[in-house]
């Protein structure tokens, strides 16, 4: 791959994420991918991707990422990204606040023939539930809000 296949590779990510076209992922991502950091309960592959970007769009359906940052080899890309949205739908059992975030975080993504197959990111969490106004309880039980 080339830095500029592999930047358009991260760029159909992004759009499939920011258009909900989520079944995108079939295509952009391998199914033996690895995820390193993967969400509480997420499958591997595209499928565990479609899945917590459904159920972070189903929280926020005006969710948006965009990226501040990005660097870019023959095979990766490391960018930095700010998410914003209105939080509509349950979330992680916390029921809707009405409330707007925007909080930021990091990814690198390793790519193969136009395909994501490792990622390693982190994102202010802990910040986007203080910006809702809950508090996460111990042991990951949550609350209705």
């Amino acid at each position: 791959m080339s830095r500029d296949s592999v930047m358009a590779a991260q760029q159909a990510f992004g759009d499939a994420v920011n258009s909900g076209d989520l079944a995108a992922f079939e295509r952009l991502v391998a199914v033996d991918s690895v995820d390193h950091d993967p969400a509480p309960g997420q499958e591997a592959g595209p499928v565990g991707f479609e899945h917590f970007f459904t159920e972070l769009r189903t929280a926020f359906p005006d969710l948006t990422i965009a990226v501040d940052h990005l660097v870019a080899t023959d095979d990766e890309v490391a960018f930095a990204y700010t998410v914003t949205g209105t939080h509509q739908g349950q979330l992680m059992g916390f029921a809707p606040t009405g409330r707007s975030v925007s909080f930021r975080g990091m990814q690198i993504s390793r790519f193969e023939d136009d395909r994501m197959v490792e990622r390693w990111g982190s994102s202010d969490q802990m910040g986007m539930l203080a910006q809702l106004g809950i508090e996460p309880r111990q042991g990951g039980a949550s609350q209705e809000g």
